[in-house]
């Protein structure tokens, strides 16, 4: 399994990172399985800060769902597999 999230990971050129470095910390803790107000809990930030961070990555990645972000996590090394 670990081969084929690195095949995944390298199947092609990732373009430039478009995350700020919260939002990069959010996404992690989402791709981890937390929930957004989990999350907030975590980063010390109102529900709604987090929550309006998570709705953002998900515009600036074009995004649509929890699993495409994981997806999204795994392949920038985010998170691991």
């Amino acid at each position: 399994s670990a081969t084929v999230v690195n095949a995944y990971r390298s199947r092609s050129e990732l373009p430039q990172d478009p995350l700020t470095d919260r939002e990069r910390q959010v996404l992690q803790l989402v791709a981890e399985g937390k929930t957004t107000k989990q999350a907030a809990h975590v980063l010390g930030l109102s529900v709604k800060t987090a929550d309006s961070h998570r709705t953002r990555i998900m515009q600036k990645l074009g995004i649509h769902d929890t699993a495409g972000l994981v997806r999204y996590a795994i392949r920038r090394g985010v998170i691991k597999a």
